[in-house]
């Protein structure tokens, strides 16, 4: 039997704390301000209002509600005005919602967040005669772009390696795939993510054309996939190359050459600014019409900004089937680093249909990039790709292994770590590779191949340069199928 809910708002005091920072999991820091008040029997089916001012200046708006009386069947739902207009009603579904400029909690709008006296509205569908009841809102105020996330909290929090697919699109720009009528359409978020969860992967980062408006969506779906991490993404795309940026929401301009982003200096201080991860895409693929804007061509390029570079890009892998074949990023990649710069390399499927046939480059989670972190979290994810702990599976495997150590003495160093070894000062080098049958472990000093021992070792005397170290694996076929990151000897911390 349907019942029909009358809510009620109750009048509250304001205390105030003052503070900034992430409230996307409301717990980084105290709220700026904590709604407080009583209800009683008498309140029952009424609305009231608990007005607070938004200052000027906020990105974001985090409310964490809670409330007493519940054994009693005390129940109170919640919604949001601000000056002008509704923003949206979670009811008793929620005890907590978030909106900014470009997303919202499911229930709630996005949009700018004007400064002003807003109000919380409380609903008291039930109380009973005798009892009374205490409530609790804490408002968050996010004054500045950061990282974003559609989870309230880790999916784990254990430390691991965790797999996912870090550039992917959407209807949101220029995926499709089959309508019920078999006829191609703009292709839905949950279709991708659907797909992910398929193939088992950890993450995903939804990367659609300059947009973040996918993200919307992927916090309605994220409650629905409590073991797979959707970390924000966009895929900027300029004249001079593309790069993905993950973790913030917020806008960041893409118009390379314009007025509005004159040069790269520009655009990657609004990425940095933006509390972003800045990643260089497919930056070997040929430039032209078959690919607009697909090599990386911007020269002045400021590559201490620049976190990672994807070296294998699924649709890539239709040309060669292995991380090296033609139009590799690992070329491009490694004059980075003998240039002495410390960039992570990772892939991505740069999946457009949702598909997820393993055999298929640029199927869904093909490549995987397979991170270390301290949990399944977005900042954790992030963190885990800036430590360069990192490996690529160019097929997309849930179960190989490829890692790299180094001693030197009682100084050690894992792989993306950096190891000090003074002239004639002997390091002690182990790839580790597991789960490819038939495969020989790789390892890549400064650009050139270098023999390993049978145990996949290596004794090598420094000469107090500096040189990186990265480990590979080919498979019965010789084809480069994992490819990890270095240890890097003797680079600046």
């Amino acid at each position: 039997m349907f019942r029909h809910w009358i809510w009620s708002l109750l009048a509250a005091l304001v205390l105030l704390t003052t503070g900034a920072g992430r409230p996307a999991l409301a717990a980084d820091h105290a709220p700026d301000l904590v709604l407080k008040g009583q209800i009683a029997g008498p309140d029952n089916e009424t609305y009231r209002r608990v007005p607070f001012d938004v200052p000027a200046g906020i990105k974001r708006l985090t409310v964490v509600f809670s409330y007493t009386g519940k054994a009693d069947r005390t129940v109170i739902d919640m919604g949001l005005w601000d000056g002008t207009r509704f923003r949206g009603w979670s009811g008793g579904a929620r005890d907590r919602f978030t909106l900014s400029a470009e997303d919202a909690t499911p229930g709630y709008l996005p949009g700018l967040l004007p400064a002003g006296k807003w109000t919380l509205m409380l609903g008291v569908p039930n109380i009973r005669k005798a009892s009374h009841a205490s409530f609790e809102a804490r408002v968050f105020f996010d004054r500045a772009s950061g990282v974003d996330a559609a989870a309230d909290a880790a999916l784990s929090d254990k430390p691991g390696w965790y797999r996912g697919d870090l550039h992917m699109h959407t209807a949101h720009s220029d995926a499709t795939c089959a309508g019920q009528d078999g006829v191609r359409a703009p292709c839905p978020v949950y279709r991708t993510v659907e797909a992910a969860a398929a193939r088992g992967l950890d993450f995903i980062a939804i990367t659609d054309h300059n947009t973040i408006s996918q993200f919307d969506a992927e916090r309605e779906l994220q409650p629905a996939f409590s073991h797979l991490l959707l970390i924000p993404g966009r895929e900027i795309t300029t004249f001079k190359g593309h790069a993905n940026v993950f973790g913030p929401t917020a806008f960041i301009d893409f118009r390379l050459g314009d007025k509005a982003v004159p040069d790269m200096k520009a655009l990657e201080a609004a990425a940095a600014a933006s509390g972003g991860l800045f990643s260089v895409n497919h930056p070997s693929i040929p430039y032209g019409e078959q690919c607009m804007g697909c090599g990386w061509i911007a020269a002045d390029t400021d590559w201490r900004h620049v976190q990672a570079i994807e070296i294998v890009n699924g649709g890539v892998l239709a040309y060669s089937d292995a991380g090296d074949g033609v139009f590799s990023g690992i070329p491009f990649w490694q004059t980075r680093l003998n240039a002495g710069y410390r960039i992570t390399a990772i892939g991505g499927s740069d999946n457009h249909d949702a598909g997820i046939d393993p055999k298929k480059p640029a199927a869904v989670g093909r490549p995987t990039t397979v991170v270390f972190a301290k949990a399944l979290s977005t900042p954790a994810i992030l963190d885990g790709i800036r430590s360069g702990r990192v490996f690529i599976d160019t097929d997309g495997t849930r179960d190989r292994m490829l890692d790299i150590s180094a001693t030197a003495g009682a100084k050690t160093a894992e792989m993306g770590g950096v190891l000090a070894a003074p002239n004639g000062v002997v390091v002690h080098l182990a790839v580790r590779l597991e789960n490819l049958p038939g495969g020989q472990a790789e390892l890549v000093e400064d650009g050139k191949p270098v023999a390993l021992a049978a145990d996949g070792s290596l004794d090598w005397t420094s000469d107090g340069a500096r040189h990186w170290f990265r480990p590979g694996g080919r498979d019965a076929k010789a084809r480069l199928i994992l490819i990890g990151n270095p240890i890097y000897v003797n680079f600046a911390p």
